[in-house]
């Protein structure tokens, strides 16, 4: 008989976990700093001058950038 609940269970289980994980980490963990705090400069994108258009063809000077 244990060997039918257990495999049964296991989802359950498992979704309690994250669920209780995910509580935790609402209520009990203090929140994170923003980005900006962190005295960093935030990642930008690339300029677009920079990125090749998908009509462009592959040629070696492309290829070099």
């Amino acid at each position: 008989m244990y060997a039918l609940i257990v495999p049964a269970s296991t989802p359950f289980v498992l979704l309690a976990t994250v669920l209780g994980l995910s509580w935790w980490e609402d209520r009990i963990l203090p929140p994170a700093e923003p980005a900006e705090a962190s005295g960093e400069a935030p990642l930008s994108p690339a300029p677009l001058t920079e990125l090749l258009s998908v009509d462009t063809p592959l040629t070696r000077e492309v290829a070099r950038r």
